[in-house]
């Protein structure tokens, strides 16, 4: 199955992209000839806020695809969500992608994304669904538990069906998945836990009555040019019990291979971070000649 899949590499800026430099590094990008740009949801950070990020990005570039890697989705409207997705679409066609996730990965900014009590999943499935709606319907209406539109439309449908990823990696995550999303964007998952996500999410698409496209699936990597940091390894071995470097790249040659491994096991995309706060100039050379040759 490898061999049929399109492998597609993009980069994610690293703490050392801030403000002051992300416009360049945008440019650089794009000269570069990077398939995309990815940027994480991180409040309580330097980072730029994803959907500002994203629309300044497009802004400035005609080819470099931009997405959200990943986005909280729960405890934002879902309808003033997909107006943005929509009106971004209609600017910048076929390089927007947006791709979802449950909660934010710092437990300090949850609160800035207030749900009910108890229902936090709940409303990511009835968002996801009101979001797709309102983007491939002229007029909908809509009653749920938590939202409700009566004969409402956002006038821009985008010319392509416009693609909802998902993060996330437990069960109910990767059902989810499955059930209403066209693609999957996972992290920090051994090949071997990457392969068994995408089984199930293939899994729940098939009791769905869905299918999700065979290069739907990818997977952020970080890369640590200068050997994996001892804070990070810690803090990943104790959040995941695995093995640093079946997580993080400790260099190149290591990417290269995790990649091929992740191949391996049906990922095809990928989106490469620098694991500390190198400049971005160092890191897309070495993209260049490690990851590009990858691509198909």
């Amino acid at each position: 199955m490898a061999e049929d899949l399109k492998i597609r590499i993009g980069v994610g800026l690293g703490t050392g992209t801030g403000p002051g430099e992300f416009g360049a590094a945008v440019d650089l990008l794009e000269r570069a000839g990077v398939d995309s740009l990815w940027l994480p949801e991180a409040v309580y950070s330097p980072r730029i806020d994803p959907v500002v990020g994203l629309t300044h990005a497009l802004a400035r570039t005609t080819k470099l695809k931009v997405g959200t890697g990943v986005m909280v989705l729960p405890g934002r409207d879902p309808v003033l969500v997909a107006k943005q997705l929509a009106s971004l679409a209609a600017l910048a066609p076929k390089r927007v992608l947006p791709v979802f996730g449950l909660k934010p990965a710092r437990d300090a900014e949850l609160p800035l994304f207030p749900v009910p009590q108890g229902r936090r999943a709940a409303v990511f499935d009835e968002s996801l669904r009101l979001i797709r709606a309102l983007l491939e319907q002229e007029e909908v209406t809509f009653e749920g538990e938590f939202f409700r539109v009566e004969g409402v439309g956002l006038g821009l449908t985008p010319l392509k069906r416009l693609d909802l990823w998902l993060g996330g990696k437990a069960p109910g995550a990767l059902r989810r998945v499955g059930r209403l999303a066209d693609g999957w964007l996972a992290s920090f998952l051994t090949p071997e836990e990457a392969r068994a996500g995408r089984e199930a999410i293939q899994e729940a698409a098939a009791e769905a009555g869905r299918e999700i496209e065979a290069d739907h699936f990818g997977i952020s990597l970080l890369v640590a040019e200068d050997g994996i940091p001892d804070a990070l390894a810690a803090s990943v071995s104790a959040r995941s019990g695995a093995d640093p470097s079946r997580l993080i790249a400790d260099g190149w040659s290591a990417a290269r291979d995790l990649i091929a491994e992740h191949i391996d096991a049906g990922l095809s995309k990928f989106v490469l971070y620098p694991a500390g706060p190198e400049p971005i100039e160092r890191f897309l050379e070495n993209f260049a000649e490690h990851a590009v040759p990858l691509q198909n």
